[in-house]
């Protein structure tokens, strides 16, 4: 029996993800929308998630696709009514948002998943099966990419709680906690933010893996032509390179495997499998090294910045 669910938030991220990885998932069908400014073609359309709850009683899955801000209120409200929920990352504004939500799901004995989708990118797998025989000597990231191309007319993103350059760049930090075997602290953090903004448009993190391993990691907002998102590993025994958000991976020069991105496929049948046992999967590591970026970091003001 197919999950029927709704989802909350019919922007840029749904259309382009969400509803295609849906529509080729065995196992779960929308039949529910809830947005303000938008109307899904083929199911039933509410002007919020109340309204969808009330008018929808046999819905079995919240999908969460809203500004960050907006989430842990949302997925509360959801889990209370038993419903599973889909979170899209970040999963929440906080950490301590998401513990929250963590223990209300326990309560209520439904599913919670914090959806980090880059850890679905293609060569992720082979690059921490290839990481766990050697001995890390150095991590270097580059995450950079146009914010006017992929989060156009999204104001949210700016605002205090919206990530800025966090955004994209904790995609980078959930693989990263995916592939190292060991816990990542920072250290440092330098944070651009500009004049007219709340959220960062650049940051530069100093890390280490627990047996002291330095991680340097770039993130920019500001890249024009190709994009880059590339995380590159030296070892003991060789060097790796994860590119294209992770679904090229080259060993020592050599290219490995390179495949297309069917990240949010690989997400939604990890729900299903999910909600069929009612477990949890809900890591807060890429929330947690954010969190401790804005805390210990120094804010460089910037220009001012026209999106």
């Amino acid at each position: 029996m197919s999950i029927r669910a709704g989802l909350v938030g019919l922007g840029k991220i749904a259309r382009d993800q969400h509803l295609p990885a849906m529509a080729k998932t065995d196992g779960i069908d929308l039949v529910a929308v809830a947005s303000r400014n938008a109307q899904g073609e083929g199911v039933n359309n509410y002007p919020d998630l109340g309204a969808m709850l009330a008018g929808e009683p046999d819905l079995d899955a919240v999908i969460l696709c809203q500004p960050p801000q907006a989430r842990y209120h949302a997925a509360r409200q959801a889990l209370l009514a038993g419903k599973h929920v889909f979170l899209e990352k970040p999963p929440g504004a906080t950490v301590s948002e998401v513990e929250a939500l963590i223990a209300l799901a326990q309560h209520q004995n439904v599913t919670l998943y914090a959806s980090w989708h880059s850890r679905y990118a293609a060569a992720v797998a082979q690059a921490k099966a290839w990481i766990a025989q050697r001995k890390i000597e150095r991590i270097s990231i580059q995450w950079r990419e146009d914010v006017r191309h992929w989060h156009p007319g999204q104001p949210w993103i700016w605002e205090a709680g919206g990530f800025g350059v966090f955004d994209p760049g904790i995609n980078a930090l959930s693989i990263l906690t995916e592939i190292v075997p060991e816990p990542v602290t920072v250290l440092s953090a330098s944070l651009e933010v500009p004049s007219n903004k709340d959220a960062p448009i650049g940051a530069t993190l100093a890390m280490a893996t627990a047996s002291g391993a330095p991680i340097d990691t770039v993130f920019d907002w500001r890249q024009t032509g190709p994009q880059t998102w590339d995380i590159a590993v030296d070892t003991d025994n060789g060097s790796l390179l994860l590119s294209e958000g992770g679904n090229t991976l080259r060993l020592d020069g050599e290219v490995q495997l390179k495949a297309p991105d069917e990240e949010y496929p690989a997400m939604y049948r990890r729900f299903v499998d999910l909600v069929a046992s009612r477990a949890i999967d809900a890591d807060t590591a890429p929330l947690r090294l954010v969190a401790d970026a804005f805390l210990c970091g120094r804010h460089c003001p910037t220009a001012v910045f026209e999106d």
